[in-house]
């Protein structure tokens, strides 16, 4: 399993989708979102179109066009997004966890990349674009920021 990789997809759509909730009383455009976030407006508007096309944002033509969230943010969450726009949070040679089998000593590896799945969506799931938003993540996420090596990298 390769470490996990949070494309530049995923959290330019998520960070297009809090600007979104920011702004709830009006559209905006793919520019104003790129301009607003820093990103190449070309993939963005890429990225929004996929988000339209599974109903996470709405877009209006027009004068008074633009994007909008599909449905309020605190419906919206960031393993959904992953999901919708990479696939499965976890895989092991392009199979889902609970399909992997071993042998012999490592017979149990399976039951770690299960569980490694199962945190995954403990956080991305329980995490809503208006939780981003507000800075109030759900209690169980924000336990985990607490702990004195979540902000230390390994190699």
């Amino acid at each position: 399993m390769a470490a996990v990789h949070i494309s530049a997809k995923v959290d330019y759509a998520c960070r297009a989708l809090c600007a979104l909730a920011a702004h709830e009383d009006s559209a905006l455009t793919a520019e104003d979102l790129a301009r607003e976030q820093e990103l190449p407006v070309r993939f963005l508007r890429a990225i929004l179109n996929e988000l339209r096309r599974v109903g996470i944002v709405s877009s209006q033509r027009g004068n008074e066009g633009g994007y909008r969230l599909g449905r309020p943010a605190d419906q919206i969450t960031l393993g959904e997004v992953f999901r919708k726009l990479e696939g499965p949070l976890a895989e092991i040679r392009n199979e889902r966890p609970e399909a992997a089998s071993y042998l012999g000593p490592a017979e149990h590896l399976q039951d770690v990349w299960v569980a490694v799945r199962a945190s995954l969506r403990h956080v991305l799931d329980a995490v809503t674009v208006q939780d981003v938003l507000s800075g109030k993540l759900p209690k169980s996420v924000a336990n985990l920021l607490e702990h004195p090596e979540a902000w230390n990298s390994r190699v």
